[in-house]
């Protein structure tokens, strides 16, 4: 996803040593004034801060607004969609600076990606289709409330501020859903189902809109917040629930692929450049899943021989989530092995890297609104390290969820990946303009987590076979997201022949992978990005090894990686190649 808010967030002088903390100031031309790229940069960021409020809440900002939800009205996205258009033309004008690696080159290189892929989507209309259990409004407005400042009488009442706009934020969401629907465009029907029920559960007690007020702790605000959520949050959300079954479902499309939406075929190579930043065709996409299912399956043969005996992979795959002596008893379970290993992953990143961030990170189930879908996800750190990162952890049926495949979620998460990477980027202040810190995308980002999983069995935190089975299988299911998902959007693929070969190529329980496969289902193309992100960076680093030898650093080579933010995949490319070459 790209999520500009963590920003789910994105993230200079790299390609120079690490230990260099001499701080970089604003790039300037010879006349000593601020470089054209980053005037443009600054006139983006402001107006995007303005755009989506709720970045600065989620990143902490100290003088970020607090008090709106971002503008959801097609009226709005127009007028933003003009602005990118002339951004992109003055960006382009401007032109890519030569020298690699500088700040210039890096805030360049990732607005222009962000534009260019941003426009490219347009064919999509994904505004007027946003009602499945991945991309409606409940997936990730709430969680802007459990990061609401409350500190101040202000914080306070921005808060409330906001809280009184969601009402008018979700009707604006039907007005959407309804637009799609009239001009053809709708979720399928069988992502929308729970959607009902799980937005119903926001009414609770236990709510994540009544953060605020819990967090304050001040009985006449409690009320005050309490007026605001009883007179009108609850009856917007059962407005859009009844919405969803009355006249959405009936109306929603029963074809799963993209094709059964205008312009779908249009549309799915542009959503997978959008997440991955290169774009593969999609029979291309397919034949490399088939190719890397194939590889991480004849690992995965070699330790069943030697540990599993008498085991198939199908059989094994299908039994590591029904034998209770490959299962958790309880949801505490899941949850202390997960902390366990946290502690363990912590302790090894110095020895692969020198640049560490000072945010910590914590682990949480899912709350009770989310819980029925989540698989597991990283919600970011602030950018003064002050907030810790958290990873949700899915704790739902336990005694059919094997302890195979834990750890390396917990590494893709947490460290080395996610929140590793992440809040380095959050972190690097003045080394890089805001862009490079905030902004985010996911051929990058995915890639660098799923590169951990690897990397954190070279730093030896695999507990023993058992786990080393649930990386590859970890592995396998990232490589059978190309094959499933642009079997789904290109091949015909129903969602049973999906769901079958998922379970038969991975470990992951069958209550994730029915949430996994509706996922690629609603949300085209984003599931490539990891596979693809990682294989990028493995190549990279095969290169850098074989063209340096001896003189090869693995902590200098994952700074340089991480050094720049969460950077396109070609520009990762290029600024490899120039590191190497400078040392050689």
């Amino acid at each position: 996803m790209r999520l500009i808010t963590l920003l789910f967030l994105s993230y200079l002088c790299v390609a120079c040593d690490s230990a260099n903390n001499e701080p970089v100031t604003i790039e300037q031309n010879q006349h000593g004034k601020e470089s054209p790229i980053e005037v443009l940069a600054d006139d983006y960021l402001a107006a995007y801060l303005l755009r989506y409020p709720e970045t600065g809440s989620f990143l902490s900002l100290a003088n970020a607004p607090h008090d709106k939800l971002m503008d959801n009205s097609i009226a709005a996205l127009t007028l933003w969609q003009q602005k990118e258009d002339r951004w992109l033309s003055d960006l382009e004008a401007i032109g890519e600076p030569e020298t690699i690696g500088s700040r210039d080159w890096v805030t360049y290189g990732i607005l222009h990606e962000t534009l260019i892929s941003s426009t490219s989507i347009r064919v999509c209309r994904n505004e007027l289709w946003a009602a499945s259990t991945s991309t409606a409004w409940h997936t990730g407005v709430p969680a802007v409330f459990e990061v609401q400042p409350v500190d101040t009488a202000e914080h306070r009442q921005q808060a409330l501020d906001r809280l009184r706009s969601l009402a008018r934020y979700i009707d604006t969401e039907m007005v959407n859903l309804r637009l799609g629907i009239k001009s053809g465009y709708s979720a399928p029907r069988l992502t929308v189902e729970k959607v009902p029920s799980a937005v119903r559960s926001l009414l609770g007690g236990d709510s994540p809109l009544l953060s605020p007020a819990t967090r304050a702790n001040m009985p006449v605000y409690s009320r005050q917040v309490n007026v605001v959520f009883e007179n009108e949050i609850k009856p917007a959300i059962e407005r859009f629930a009844r919405f969803l079954e009355q006249e959405y479902l009936p109306a929603a499309r029963t074809n799963i692929a993209l094709s059964g939406n205008p312009n779908g075929e249009q549309c799915y190579p542009e959503l997978v450049r959008y997440y991955a930043t290169v774009k593969p065709t999609p029979d291309q996409i397919h034949q490399l899943g088939l190719e890397q299912i194939l590889s991480i399956r004849a690992e995965m043969q070699v330790i069943i021989d030697e540990h599993f005996k008498g085991e198939t992979i199908e059989s094994l795959m299908h039994g590591l989530n029904s034998n209770s002596k490959y299962t958790f008893s309880t949801r505490d379970d899941v949850l202390n092995y997960a902390l366990a290993s946290l502690e363990s992953s912590k302790q090894a990143m110095p020895k692969a890297f020198g640049l560490l961030p000072k945010a910590d990170m914590e682990i949480k189930p899912y709350p009770t609104y989310r819980e029925a879908d989540g698989t597991g996800e990283y919600h970011s750190s602030s950018e003064d390290g002050t907030r810790p990162g958290i990873y949700y952890i899915a704790v739902i049926d336990p005694t059919h969820r094997s302890v195979a495949g834990q750890q390396s979620v917990l590494y893709h998460e947490g460290y080395p990946g996610h929140h590793l990477q992440g809040a380095i980027a959050l972190e690097l202040g003045d080394k890089a303009h805001p862009l490079a810190r905030y902004l985010y995308n996911s051929g990058f980002a995915e890639g660098w987590a799923l590169y951990s999983e690897r990397l954190a069995g070279e730093l030896g935190l695999y507990s023993g076979p058992l786990d080393e089975i649930g990386l590859l299988s970890d592995q396998a299911a990232r490589a059978a997201r190309l094959v499933v998902d642009s079997g789904i959007h290109t091949k015909g693929w129903s969602r049973q022949k999906s769901l079958d070969y998922m379970l038969n190529n991975t470990a992951w329980p069958p209550v994730d992978l029915e949430s996994e496969i509706n996922r690629y289902i609603s949300y085209p193309g984003q599931a490539n990005s990891y596979m693809l992100g990682m294989l990028n960076i493995r190549r990279l680093r095969n290169f850098a090894e074989q063209e340096l030898g001896d003189d090869f650093d693995l902590r200098r080579f994952h700074d340089l990686v991480l050094g720049n933010g969460s950077i396109t995949l070609p520009m990762l490319d290029q600024s490899v190649t120039a590191w190497v070459t400078e040392q050689q």
